[in-house]
This record gives structure tokens, C-alpha cells and sequence, in this order.
């Protein structure tokens, strides 16, 4: 049975030993340790002042203020695409919010995936005088991508099924391959198209000479993922995000969160910790959730101030829409 149980785990990341104590291990240092981007604008990067900001960035800070009461009680950790996954697996980090698309084979091996906090497509970014308006046309095209990101697996998948030839040039971190595009070492960057559509709005001489079209028109789901091994801090992470879903569903915003207080609906309620219950399964205060929304929004909110219409990059929501508004974001039952 031992040597049974051995083989079995053949290949696969060891936990560490403390898995189960992820939440007290936070408790004790004071912080959560969040992995981040190195510098994906609108999902996470620092400021002018060196702040961290992002739809990732709040995701994370949504979880430190369940876990800690305080929103500012994160730390970021700026990672590679070949990093990020392992950091977080041999434990450098707690929770991997960073741009990271949930796949079987990274969930088969020591990740836990929590909700999707952003649905996307890869997408190619090239100039527009070169004409390429779809994938079809791009036949022996020089492409700039990361390496340890899923896009390698799509370029090499579109290059086999439209016979592109399509020739990868590879690098470790993003500053470098977005770099390497704009000097003009590539014909195309490919990415997640909303940060191509970050990279175009900041780094392009002129946004305007560049188009950005779906590379194989298939959605990902961009989720936060924890390790395996600790159900606990799990479920606090995937319920941290539920509770910006659910507060812009129920019309609890940062500005009214207070008067939400007073509502008669036992939903509404339970949600914000008026009533019991909710806080003691998750082992956390009673408040947590209303503590989330005062600290940091809802959904909406985040989205809207970071990628969406009050943001320089005015993404639309798409998919990333509430389900009653035709998206995919659909809030859980909070009893």
C-alpha cells in the first residue's frame, strides 16, 4: 500500500507540511502574500507612488480583509510566468491571483482553482499597416510570446491546424517580450487580450496603429488559485471573491454598504453579517463580507475603476458581466 501510495505522487509538486495552517500561518506574520504580474496595468502593477493596483491586486485584498480586517494587508510578489506557479506551490506565496488561466493539468498538479475573476480570449496584437485583420493570414509570421504561459500551446495549436509555420520567439517575463514587439524583433505579440489591449493604450507610440483581433476565438477562464492541502483558507479565498459577484448582484455598493445595514431583507441580511451564521462556518468574523465591500466594492466597481469605463483602458465587461446582464458572473447562495 505504501509503495502504491508512492508512485501514486510520482511527478507531482510535494506539499509543504504546513498546508493545512495557511490561515493561522497569515494570522501570525500579519499579511497575506499575493503573487502578482510584473507589470500588467489593470490587473496588477505598482503605481507613480509604488501602490500595487488591479483587478488581481483587489482580489487579492479582498481575501486580507476576510482573513485580516484590512485590505492593506497584502503583499505582492512580482513573478514570471514561469514562476508564478511554482511559487505558489512550494509555498513562497498563498494565493496566485495573477493572469493565470485555469487548465486540468495545472488543477491536477497541486493547484486549487477558485472562481473565474475575469473571462478572456487570446488574442494577436500587430501593426495595422501590415494588413492581417485574422489568424488565417498570419502564415509564417514571427510571433513574441511568454514562456510558461498557455499561449505557447495555442500558437503551436493554430500553427499545426491552419499549416501558419508560424515561428515563436520566447521570452521569460512580460517587460521583455512586450519590449522585443515594439522594437520590432516580432510581427505579432500574442497575450491575453485584455492586456493587449493595456500594452496598446500604454506602450504603443501611437495605439492607433495597432489592432488587436481573437487568436483562436476560444474563452478562458482567468481564476486565483490556491494550493492543494488546505480546504480551509480554499474555501475562504473562493467565497471572498462570491462576495463581490454577490454584493453587485444585491445593489450593495462601497458608498451604500452602511445603509445596506438597515435593509429587511433576510438576504441582505445574512450577507452582511447582521445575522449569524456565515462568518462562523468560514471560522471569520460575522462581518467579513460587509468588511470587503467597505474596503474594496463590489465586482462592478473594481472592474469599472481598474480595466472598465473609468479606467484609460475602458474595456467592456463582455462576458465578465453579472448573468442577469447576459455574462458569465453568477453569485452563489450565501446561507
Amino acid at each position: 500500500m505504501a509503495a502504491l501510495f508512492t508512485i501514486g505522487l510520482a511527478g507531482t509538486i510535494s506539499l509543504p507540511a504546513q498546508a493545512q495552517q495557511t490561515v493561522e500561518q497569515i494570522k501570525q506574520r500579519g499579511y497575506i502574500s499575493c503573487g502578482a504580474s510584473q507589470g500588467n496595468v489593470g490587473f496588477s502593477a505598482p503605481d507613480e507612488k509604488g501602490v500595487w493596483k488591479g483587478l488581481d491586486v483587489d482580489t487579492c485584498r479582498a481575501v486580507a480583509v476576510a482573513i485580516l480586517g484590512d485590505k492593506d494587508k497584502a503583499r505582492f510578489v512580482p513573478l514570471t510566468g514561469p514562476q508564478r506557479l511554482t511559487a505558489l506551490q512550494t509555498g513562497e506565496i498563498d494565493i496566485l491571483p495573477r493572469t493565470t488561466t485555469w487548465t486540468l493539468r495545472r488543477d491536477a498538479n497541486g493547484l486549487n482553482f477558485s472562481f473565474p475573476n475575469y473571462y478572456e480570449y487570446d488574442g494577436f496584437l500587430l501593426s495595422r499597416k501590415l494588413g492581417v485583420t485574422e489568424t488565417k493570414q498570419m502564415k509564417g509570421a514571427s510571433v513574441c510570446l511568454q514562456t510558461g504561459s498557455t499561449t505557447e500551446v495555442t500558437l503551436a495549436d493554430l500553427s499545426r491546424k491552419y499549416n501558419l509555420d508560424l515561428k515563436p520567439i520566447l521570452f521569460d517575463n512580460v517587460p521583455a517580450t512586450r519590449q522585443a514587439f515594439f522594437s520590432g524583433r516580432c510581427d505579432a505579440l500574442i497575450s491575453d487580450a485584455s492586456a493587449l489591449a493595456t500594452t496598446r493604450a500604454t506602450q504603443a507610440p501611437n495605439p492607433e496603429d495597432y489592432v488587436i483581433f481573437p487568436a483562436s476565438g476560444h474563452f478562458e477562464g482567468l481564476a486565483p488559485s490556491v494550493r492543494h492541502g488546505d480546504d480551509r483558507f480554499y474555501d475562504i479565498v473562493k467565497w471572498s471573491f462570491q462576495a463581490l459577484i454577490a454584493a453587485e448582484d444585491m445593489g450593495i455598493t462601497q458608498a451604500n454598504v452602511d445603509e445596506m445595514l438597515k435593509s429587511s431583507d433576510p438576504q441582505i441580511q445574512r450577507f452582511l453579517g447582521m445575522e449569524p451564521g456565515n462568518g462562523q462556518a468560514l471560522g471569520l468574523d460575522e462581518k467579513w463580507a460587509y468588511n470587503i465591500i467597505k474596503q474594496v466594492g463590489n465586482y462592478g466597481e473594481i472592474f469599472d475603476r481598474h480595466i472598465g469605463k473609468n479606467s484609460p483602458i475602458k474595456l467592456d465587461r463582455g462576458p465578465n458581466k453579472l448573468h442577469k446582464d447576459g455574462g458569465l458572473m453568477f453569485p452563489l447562495v450565501f446561507n
